[in-house]
């Protein structure tokens, strides 16, 4: 039988306010365990919950970001369930009228070695506090509880069930995660939990409408760890299947030691948590002008700066999307174009999308801390269009600016200079290139006469070869040209 896989995720990104959403305790990580806990975290009897302005801007941010609904009055609810770490015995969230209703994130999904542009429909994006934190390690037979982070904000993001594999939801959930860096509304820091994502996965028949029973994985904190659990998941469900077996749903949690998920608790239905609006807090209302203050302050949002680079420098959708997957490579390849030229954005997009990105990635090395500025880069590019430099030794100049790691702005020229790099144009130099060529490799040249065009190619290569690189590959083409047909 052939299988569907179906899944959705739940992505909480922790706000960037300095205070928690309901309280002024601070959000700093790191502090020792409860010094940052107010009596509103704690859940004093008396005390009320005060609504942070800046964890709402930061919500209106993300909906216009993602073209969602701002919904003007939206309503904060108490989530009821029993943990040592929810002091309150429930959690304040948004449950039947969430901030942020719709939009869509767009992203690049790698396939059979093709590029493709998807987008997964968001359902909401609902403003609510963390929970603390549970302490094993560090206790024998016993846990401590830290409720530093209770109360924190968080913005918890909801996909349609639009993703069919583990690597179409990771690609997503790294463009989420590049999204709300680039608006500065999370730090998206995963090692400290400020982006953290719940998947939900089943399995049904291929051609079947009705979904399959969902398993939610809880508390995925890298993207490795992401597409491991939905691997294992769905091969899981697919065998319990097949073997005569149901599934529960029901929430587990990943063990990144074995790679398998282990069952947590049966999965609670909305009605389990017993919802109702929040007595202590008011409708949120905002107004269209609020909305429009919060626009003015946001940043050039992705989409935007794609059609700009497709409108303004000639580059294709694919490329527009590619480098507009982070601010900071955005910001990067801006540099680079406005040093070199706007005749230089087509290759500037190709170094970043080649050589760049594969040196990066075999480095682990942010785009932010690469050796290589966006001005040396320039400078470069601008050496390869006067033909100072072919681009095979163009590759060679740019594996020594990475390993000179070096400021000055001129690195190029000087490696050029020093390693004797210039490319060859001086026409009797390469005129004496190819009658070398061409007496050294007979066989080829009647090849070619004979109608074998790869013979020409052949003699090329030879050329290039005797040269060190050197040579103007079109001046070279020519000459090699002329000379054969004589």
């Amino acid at each position: 039988m052939q299988w569907e896989v179906v899944i959705g995720l739940e992505t909480h990104a922790q706000l960037s306010t300095r205070s928690k959403i309901f309280s002024g305790s601070s959000t700093q990580f790191g502090a020792e365990p409860n010094t940052q806990a107010s009596p509103v975290d704690l859940a004093l009897p008396g005390v009320l919950p005060v609504l942070n302005r800046g964890a709402v801007e930061r919500a209106i941010q993300f909906g216009l970001a993602v073209d969602a609904v701002i919904a003007p009055q939206s309503v904060f609810a108490r989530k009821n369930y029993f943990y040592p770490d929810l002091p309150k015995g429930y959690q304040i969230s948004q449950f039947e009228i969430p901030v942020v209703q719709g939009g869509k994130v767009s992203f690049i999904l790698e396939k059979d070695g093709k590029s493709e542009v998807r987008s997964v429909q968001l359902t909401r994006a609902h403003l609510e506090e963390d929970a603390g934190k549970s302490l094993h390690e560090d206790y024998q037979g016993m846990t401590g509880i830290d409720l530093n982070r209770a109360g924190t904000p968080l913005l918890e993001i909801v996909t349609e069930p639009d993703m069919r594999s583990a690597a179409e939801a990771v690609a997503y959930a790294k463009s989420l995660h590049a999204l709300v860096m680039w608006l500065g509304i999370s730090d998206g820091n995963m090692q400290e939990g400020s982006f953290r994502c719940d998947a939900n996965v089943s399995v049904r028949p291929v051609g079947q409408k009705e979904y399959g029973t969902r398993r939610e994985v809880k508390n995925l904190n890298s993207f490795r760890f992401l597409e491991e659990a939905i691997n294992y998941e769905v091969q899981n469900q697919i065998e319990t299947i097949e073997d005569g077996g149901t599934i529960r749903q029901e929430t587990r949690l990943y063990d990144p030691d074995k790679k398998e998920t282990r069952s947590m608790r049966s999965k609670e239905d909305s009605q389990d948590y017993r919802y109702f609006p929040d007595p202590d807090l008011p409708p949120l209302v905002i107004s269209r002008e609020w909305v429009e203050r919060v626009r003015a302050t946001m940043p050039e949002l992705p989409g935007a700066m794609r059609a700009r680079f497709v409108r303004d420098l000639g580059l294709s959708d694919y490329d527009a999307v590619v480098l507009t997957q982070s601010k900071a490579m955005a910001a990067y390849f801006e540099a680079v174009v406005m040093k070199a030229g706007k005749d230089q954005a087509k290759p500037a997009a190709n170094w970043l999308m080649g050589d760049i990105a594969s040196t990066l990635n075999r480095e682990n090395v942010e785009i932010n801390a690469a050796p290589v500025s966006a001005v040396q880069l320039a400078l470069l590019l601008q050496r390869i269009a006067d033909g100072t430099i072919s681009n095979k030794i163009a590759k060679e100049v740019f594996a020594a600016m990475w390993e000179a790691k070096a400021p000055q702005e001129s690195l190029a020229d000087e490696i050029i200079e020093s390693k004797g790099l210039k490319q060859i144009s001086d026409s009797g130099a390469l005129e004496k290139i190819i009658d070398d060529v061409l007496s050294a490799n007979t066989k080829s040249v009647e090849e070619f006469r004979a109608g074998k065009e790869k013979a020409f190619n052949a003699l090329i290569g030879q050329a290039m070869k005797a040269s060190k690189g050197k040579a103007n590959p079109a001046q070279l083409t020519e000459l090699l040209k002329q000379k054969l047909a004589l």
